[in-house]
């Protein structure tokens, strides 16, 4: 089905890129742009795996204050803030992306250029969203641009992994004030997220005696036994197509070589579970824990001795959450995407990005992509971004940074 913007959000986008200032601003960014990709690089080489992003934190920091923003800071969470203030300075867009990378501290980095390409581990994502938001800034001193609200540029910590977009979600507390929220992460200004993916993991941690391998068989229930039991459930379930809805044994641990002619006293599990609907995210949890209660009396009941209990931790708690696809945020997102020459702006159906944490909160959000779109092969280590129109998605996320904001 066609997707339509309204009159309103076009004729405000016409007025917006009509304004002189928005468009030296657009023309500083392709200007810019060699610029923007040297600083790029250069925070690729800053390691920052999650929980780990301080020294990387600490130059953007550098940054903001150079450029000019107030207030600026590491927050007690570890994200980096800073605010360009606004005419009126009761209301906020956050302008934000996150500065953590899958790769361990030791990981080699090295920057390579190919065939158009710049290749390293974190080169995508998130680096270049870093780069993007401080494009926007710069470009808008350049231009001397000025917003009825407060534009906050942030980067965030705790987004990768089982970080679970806990920097934004801190920020987001702790600024109430705020009324747009705009997350730049990976490649793609044709790609706008709008919905948010329910994403949660638990362990299961299967106990009982633990003994040796022969001489207590046949008089010990196994945890390990349950553990098996339980993954062949959680891999058989049946789960909706629509809203995508999967789950998956994501980690099984138990016992060690030392210990190989041992009934083990524990066996783990992680299961990662996940929905594009909150009411499908959490039938699935209601099976899964079904699922493990039946392996644990299964294996008990197999033996006839001991009881096999299990505890469950739960690592990762996203909840799945969406917004009107005419909400403005998204209109506008949508036709500043056409403006800048994509034909046919893709809706992305659900997502895992710092907006989920927004669309909770009920907060308008969108996420978008930070240049032209690619195969980033974002967390390998055959990591790239393509240089060709990357400044498109620094002009995208200023466009709808002022729109968010109001132009005064």
């Amino acid at each position: 089905m066609e997707y339509k913007v309204s009159e309103e959000i076009k004729k405000e986008l016409r007025n917006v890129t009509e304004d002189a200032r928005i468009k030296d601003a657009l023309q500083f960014i392709v200007d810019d742009d060699e610029y923007i990709i040297g600083l790029q690089t250069d925070l690729t080489l800053i390691p920052a795996p999650t929980f780990n992003e301080r020294q990387k934190a600490e130059r953007i920091l550098e940054i903001f204050k150079a450029e000019g923003l107030t207030d600026c800071h590491i927050d007690d969470f570890g994200n980096v803030a800073g605010i360009r203030k606004g005419t009126v300075g009761d209301k906020a867009t956050l302008l934000e992306a996150h500065i953590d990378t899958v790769f361990p501290l030791d990981t080699k980095l090295e920057i390579k250029r190919e065939n158009g390409f710049i290749h390293c581990p974190g080169i995508t994502d998130n680096t270049r969203g870093d780069a993007c938001i401080i494009s926007v800034l710069r470009a808008m001193n350049h231009a001397g641009i000025k917003t009825k609200d407060d534009i906050h540029f942030v980067g965030t910590v705790q987004e990768e992994g089982i970080g679970a977009l806990r920097g934004i979600k801190y920020y987001l507390e702790h600024h109430p004030e705020i009324t747009h929220s705009i997350s730049v992460d990976g490649s793609g200004y044709q790609g706008i997220v709008f919905e948010a993916t329910g994403i949660h993991t638990y362990e299961f941690i299967f106990k009982g005696i633990g003994g040796h391998a022969c001489g207590h068989y046949g008089k010990l229930a196994n945890p390990l036994g349950a553990a098996a039991r339980a993954t062949q459930k959680i891999t058989d379930l049946v789960l909706p197509e629509f809203p995508m809805t999967t789950a998956m044994v994501t980690g099984t641990y138990a016992g060690s070589y030392e210990s190989i002619h041992a009934i083990v006293d524990k066996a783990v599990i992680t299961v990662n579970f996940r929905s594009n609907g909150h009411k499908e995210l959490m039938e699935t949890r209601d099976k899964i824990i079904k699922a493990v209660e039946e392996a644990c009396r299964e294996e008990t009941e197999r033996w006839g001795m001991n009881e096999i209990t299990y505890e469950m931790n739960v690592l990762i708690d996203i909840d799945a959450g969406t917004q009107d696809r005419h909400a403005p945020i998204v209109e506008a997102a949508y036709e500043i995407s056409r403006f800048l020459g994509c034909e046919e702006p893709e809706l992305e159906e659900g997502g895992s990005t710092n907006c989920n944490r927004a669309i909770e909160k009920g907060i308008p959000a969108v996420c978008l992509g930070a240049g032209a779109e690619f195969d980033s092969r974002c967390h390998s280590l055959a990591e790239q971004f393509m240089e060709k129109d990357a400044y498109k998605g620094c002009q995208q996320a200023m466009l709808l940074s002022v729109m968010c904001a109001g132009l005064e």
